[in-house]
């Protein structure tokens, strides 16, 4: 009791008294120094914050450019500068610091970290360029961007060829063999596995011959020796039951020679 009247009678006599200026001194919390540019920063609101995750002496302008820093090395988990320090900067708190485009940036860079381990490409279309992901387990052949809705190959990461290899795609110059393939791959037409020549089969057997002299199978387009391919059940039956007789034919047939040695073998 005796303490509280006291402190009422010190703020009562230091508002009568008149009041002189005294030199503001600055708290730590209020001024500090930036570890990484070792400039003196006087506005408190100056200093940067992990989301109160960790708070070390950083300004936001050394922090900006650091976060710019890693982006650029494609660095998407950015750790705090600070040596002693485990955190990682959050994104969604470090947002309106580093600005929109810079913070797409950031969003672009986690979310090729993420997808790192699977399959993908961009769209060949430069005004584009969206990720696309492999969705086919590897399979992924004529793709669609989701963006632009543009048809591309998603082996050589090129506009779509129709009728042409990936390798020959590269080569197509005229515009006359790219309407060609695209009526090729309407026709369903095959090409030769040894001269590259589109063959149409219009009925018959799947084995054909072209004019090159080389037989392939029309379905799936390997060449053949044989007049059978291993692409249909029904061939590799065939193929199962043939090798069946081969073996035993041969079998029978070394049965009955030594069956004939012992008939003739001479008696004691």
């Amino acid at each position: 009791m005796g303490n509280t009247l006291q402190k009422l009678a010190q703020n009562q006599s230091e508002q009568e008294s008149p009041v002189t200026e005294s030199p503001v001194t600055e708290s730590p919390d209020e001024s500090f120094t930036c570890e990484i540019c070792i400039e003196p920063i006087l506005l408190p609101n100056k200093k940067f914050k992990n989301q109160n995750l960790c708070v070390h002496p950083f300004c936001m302008d050394c922090m900006v450019k650091y976060i710019s820093v890693k982006l650029e090395d494609n660095v998407g988990n950015i750790p705090c500068p600070s040596l002693s320090c485990e955190n990682f900067l959050d994104p969604i708190s470090c947002r309106n610091l580093v600005g929109p485009q810079l913070f797409v940036r950031w969003s672009d860079v986690l979310c090729e970290s993420s997808v790192l381990g699977l399959a993908h490409c961009y769209c060949p279309d430069r005004r584009c360029s969206t990720l696309i992901l492999d969705e086919c387990g590897g399979n992924a052949k004529r793709s669609k961007c989701p963006n632009c809705k543009m048809h591309f190959c998603f082996q050589c990461k090129l506009p779509w060829h129709s009728g042409f290899q990936c390798e020959e795609s590269r080569e197509l110059r005229d515009r006359n063999d790219v309407v060609f393939g695209v009526v090729a791959e309407a026709n369903k037409w095959k090409r030769c596995p040894q001269c590259r020549h589109f063959v149409e089969l219009i009925e018959g057997c799947k084995i054909v011959k072209c004019r090159c002299g080389a037989s392939f199978c029309y379905n799936c387009g390997k060449r053949v020796h044989r007049h059978w391919c291993n692409c249909d059940s029904a061939s590799v039956l065939c193929i199962r039951v043939i090798h069946g007789f081969t073996i035993i034919f041969i079998l029978l047939s070394i049965f009955f020679i030594f069956r004939n040695l012992n008939s003739i073998s001479p008696k004691k």
